[in-house]
């Protein structure tokens, strides 16, 4: 938090004063061929809330989405979160969801929390019940991603160098090619290669991308049973939850999902047909801090336990944070360990960093994040990297 940001909430709080929402400023970058898209909620104290509404493809889409709530949120109290949610959501339109919209109203409902921490003079991980500040644990996403030589022995030695860099679990896409029988081969002996380089203690997700089919997802998981994965996730198109609930009651290994799910009313569908043991919704996709604590209550009920997805930039990675702080069923949450160094120098060094596989958030208030704008638009200007042209593939 920088000094003006907290004189600012210093004089709220000694004059008991009633913010109000002045703009909302959207602001694009491009990292390597992600894009990012960050949202700036001002007020009229002098203090700013920051969100984020990332998303592959589609950020100029979501962008337009956020200025379609500015009007119904200019001028009004930043305060009273859930009404400006349940607004935003049930009373705007009764064409609601979708997932433009729904990150939209994520980037919204993040910013809102982090102005409410900033004007309270608290995290927002104390906001939402957490006492203190405890170690959580996350897993190293895209773990192999820039590995070319996919031979068992390097999967076997990157593993043992991750392990003993002080990483507790990792996660990889598991790549496509070959037939059927050859993929099965080929990514069975990856699995074994990395116990093997992890040790015994060492956990392991496996991303399936959607490109299996429930006969092949089931044949996989059998075969890759004896290494004892953590899950396995998304193995065929999410649309089909009685599928999944089918492939679930069957394999040996529990299912992980929802990553593409965008409020409890999908996860519901998901949870009624057993379709995973493990929720994954995304904090900027699923309606944002309000919503993703709903959904983890319902999966509560479910017996889910929750490990939230995560792709993004340094708002959405420090907001699902501060979401699951106080979560009883909170398991893990999804690192991008390859792209996260890059965010402390974007953030002033306030991005919150990897300790022997855990992260702890900082007392600052809000969310603890000092965006460094100049860096950004320095060294990151905005390409529309993840757009796909027209007729491209």
């Amino acid at each position: 938090m920088t000094r003006r940001h907290l004189l600012a909430s210093l004089a709220v709080l000694r004059a008991g004063q009633r913010l109000k929402i002045k703009r909302l400023t959207t602001r694009k970058h491009t990292i390597g061929n992600r894009d990012y898209l960050f949202l700036e909620i001002e007020t009229d104290g002098g203090i700013t809330g920051i969100g984020e509404g990332s998303v592959s493809g589609r950020v100029d889409i979501v962008e337009q989405a956020i200025q379609f709530y500015s009007p119904y949120l200019t001028g009004k109290d930043p305060a009273g979160i859930e009404e400006h949610w349940n607004r935003n959501y049930f009373q705007l339109s009764r064409y609601r969801n979708g997932p433009v919209l729904m990150t939209a109203l994520s980037a919204v409902d993040i910013a809102l929390w982090d102005i409410l921490g900033k004007s309270l003079g608290q995290p927002v991980w104390r906001l939402l019940g957490a006492s203190e500040a405890k170690p959580m644990r996350v897993y190293f996403s895209h773990w192999s991603h820039d590995l070319r030589d996919r031979s068992p022995a390097n999967i076997t030695a990157l593993a043992r160098e991750t392990r003993d860099a002080g990483w507790t679990c990792i996660k990889w896409v598991l790549p496509k090619g070959g037939t059927e029988q050859e993929r099965l081969r080929r990514l069975t002996a990856e699995v074994e290669a990395a116990r093997k380089g992890g040790g015994p203690d060492m956990e392991i997700g496996l991303e399936m991308w959607e490109t299996f089919s429930v006969r092949s997802a089931l044949e996989f998981a059998r075969a890759v049973a004896p290494f004892k994965p953590m899950f396995i996730e998304e193995p065929f198109w999410r649309e089909m939850p009685q599928a999944l609930g089918e492939l679930a009651a069957k394999s040996p290994v529990p299912l992980a999902g929802g990553e593409g799910l965008i409020s409890r009313f999908e996860f519901k569908q998901l949870l009624d047909a057993r379709g995973a043991q493990i929720i994954q919704p995304d904090v900027i996709h699923c309606g944002g801090i309000s919503e993703i604590r709903k959904i983890a209550a319902l999966g509560d009920v479910y017996g889910a336990e929750i490990s939230p997805h995560m792709y993004y930039g340094p708002v959405a990675h420090t907001a699902s944070l501060h979401s699951m702080a106080a979560i009883r069923n909170f398991l893990i949450q999804e690192w991008d360990a390859g792209t996260v160094p890059m965010f402390g120098p974007l953030t002033n060094g306030t991005f919150p960093q990897v300790a022997k596989g855990e992260v702890t958030l900082s007392e600052t208030p809000g969310l603890g994040l000092e965006m460094n704008w100049d860096a950004w638009q320095k060294n990151h200007p905005y390409k529309a990297a993840s757009l796909r042209p027209p007729g491209g593939r």
